[in-house]
Formats: C-alpha cells, structure tokens, sequence
C-alpha cells in the first residue's frame, strides 16, 4: 500500500506539473535611484513572481512541458520611495514556436510604464479572479491571461477570447484601486486600452490576422514560402483597414512592435511584385520602422 501511495503522488504530482501554461522568465534591473543596501529583496521579488506566473493554472487546459508558452517580463525598478514600495518600467514578451522549424515567432511585445506596487521580502502572492486583492497579483494576472489568449488567437481563429475576457475582468476589478494604468485617461498605452482594443469587434480583423499569419503564414513557410508571404500579405492589409479607423489603437503600435523586424526578414525574399506591395503597405503602416523595411526592396 506504501509503494502503491508513492506511485499515485508521484502521478499526481506530475499531472500537476504538466498543467501549467507558462514558462516565463522574470528579470529585474534596479536603478540607480533605488536607495537600499538589502538587495536580497529583489531576488525574493524575482522568484515569488516567476513562480506566481509559471506554477499557478490559468487555463481548464493541461499542458505538456514542451506545450508551455515562452515568455519573459523584464521590471526596471525606477524608485523604492519607501520600504516596500516601488515603481518601475516593464517589458513583457511572448513567443510561439513556428512548426517544423527551430524558430520561435513573438506574438506579443509590450512595455508597460505605469507599474507602481507594494511588495516585502517572503510577502505572499494572493489573487482573486473575483476581486482586486493586490496591484502586483492584478498586473501579473493581466499579463498571464494576454500572453495566453495571443498564444491561443494564433493557433485558432479568435481562440484567446476567453482569456482576453478574464484580463478584462482584471482591469474591471482594480478600477477602485487608483493605481496607474487602469483607467482609460492618462495614456493610451496602458492595460486599459490594450485589453479594450481586443475585445472591441473594430480590430476584430488583427487579430483575426494572428491566426492566418501563424498558422496559415510561418507554420506552412518552409513548405512553399511564396504562398506563405501571399498569405501573410493579406492579413497586412486587413490590419491597414483597422489601422485606418484607429491609427493610434494601441493593439496596431503592440502589432508592429512584435513583428517589424520579421515581416521585414519575410519579404527580404520572394517574387518583388509581393515584396514591392509588403514594403508600400508596412512604410505607410509603420513609418517609424521604415529603414528596417528597406531590406525588403534592396535585393
């Protein structure tokens, strides 16, 4: 009976290990303001933070080891103003890997500027689904449940609905808490409108777009890479009609932000009529990357 407990936790515990979706890596950077000389803190922050995100289970789904989503969250810690207390600027990553290749695709790229949160050494890590308990659990939940639902949207046509829901619920319940990057005034590039601009049916077509350029575009490209920029040209062109209503819409910066340098790496090859048309449409789209474009119409 001994051996045969042994054998089931064993199970168990590695059916929970399998269940979670994310495998992020949390990096943090202090600045030269941060005022401390017990810099242990921010080792603790780190690994109560990374195991917030990776052991905890966001989705109904179980999820092998290589099915975990890479992802990474970089804080730059600009001021401690007290004890326990901080600000800081943020960068979280994501990326998917593109089918039958060593190539991993990043599906999303966003800095966030307005992070202020409490935190102390060996401080438990409390969230709620149905309430706002912390500022920190709230902007790693939200960017848990975005991260998921840009990794479900490129494998199924609109998938990471249920997902892109659950971070909206998270605004809605820290709009009391007065904290930065909640409300819709002050910026346009915040989690507010990030969340807004993916569950408002007007840019419907970008994301739309992440399912065709993915799963339709990179995962077939080794196999007939023309077709495959054919593709992904036109999902450019569904993103312009959205572009066109909102060229400001944070979820079209967040788009090229993410995809810029690899769109440009896409149609550096290819019939030029394609490439001629995949340059005129990102220039105009994105013009402030337009010299990394070049190199679609230099060969």
């Amino acid at each position: 009976m001994h051996k045969l407990a042994i054998i089931i936790f064993l199970w168990c515990s590695g059916a929970a290990l399998q269940a979670q979706e994310l495998n992020c890596i949390v990096t943090i950077n202090v600045g030269p303001r941060v005022q401390t000389t017990d810099r242990s803190v921010f080792t603790d922050m780190k690994n109560a933070f990374q195991q917030f995100l990776n052991t905890r289970k966001w989705t109904n789904d179980n999820y092998l080891a290589h099915e975990k989503i890479n992802c990474s969250i970089l804080i730059n810690i600009n001021d401690m103003p007290a004890i326990g207390i901080f600000s800081a600027s943020v960068q979280v990553q994501a990326a998917r890997p593109v089918y039958n290749t060593n190539y991993s695709s990043l599906t999303f790229n966003f800095a966030d500027r307005d992070w202020e949160f409490d935190y102390l050494e060996s401080q438990p890590l409390e969230f709620n689904d149905n309430m706002y308990t912390s500022n920190i659990t709230s902007m790693l939940a939200f960017y848990a449940y975005t991260i998921i639902g840009m990794d479900y949207d490129t494998f199924s046509e609109l998938g990471g609905t249920p997902y892109f829901q659950r971070a909206l619920q998270v605004v809605n319940n820290a709009q009391s808490s007065n904290r930065p990057g909640w409300q819709s005034v002050g910026s346009i590039r915040n989690r507010y409108w990030l969340v807004e601009n993916l569950i408002n049916p007007q840019f419907a077509d970008i994301r739309r777009n992440q399912y065709s350029y993915h799963r339709l575009g990179l995962d077939t490209f080794e196999k007939n890479p023309d077709q495959s920029r054919e593709v992904i040209l036109k999902g450019l062109k569904d993103i312009k009609k959205a572009r066109d209503i909102n060229p400001n819409a944070i979820l079209v910066i967040t788009f090229f932000d993410a995809k810029a340098k690899e769109i440009a790496n896409i149609f550096s090859d290819g019939q030029l009529p394609i490439r001629k048309e995949a340059y005129d449409l990102m220039t105009t789209m994105d013009p402030t990357n337009r010299a990394g474009y070049e190199k679609i119409i230099k060969n």
